[in-house]
């Protein structure tokens, strides 16, 4: 899983898998959710993502996995 935010556009994508999406659903303003061919849940774009989430925490609770921080 990865979390890109593109300050230009304060948008936040959160990238499940690296599957084309084909399918694009706004569930809320602002928030679409991106689906591949097979129906599959492949990311998260949140736009005006400072105005609706903290993006100065994130915590990371129990989660198996090797951690990246890229600036």
């Amino acid at each position: 899983m990865i979390l890109n935010y593109y300050s230009e556009t304060d948008s936040l994508y959160i990238n499940f898998s690296s599957r084309t999406s084909v399918e694009t659903q706004e569930i809320s303003p602002g928030i679409n959710l991106d689906y591949d061919s097979k129906g599959e849940l492949i990311g998260i774009d949140i736009d005006n993502a400072s105005k609706k989430l903290d993006l100065k925490d994130l915590t990371l609770n129990h989660i198996p996995a090797k951690v990246h921080i890229l600036a």
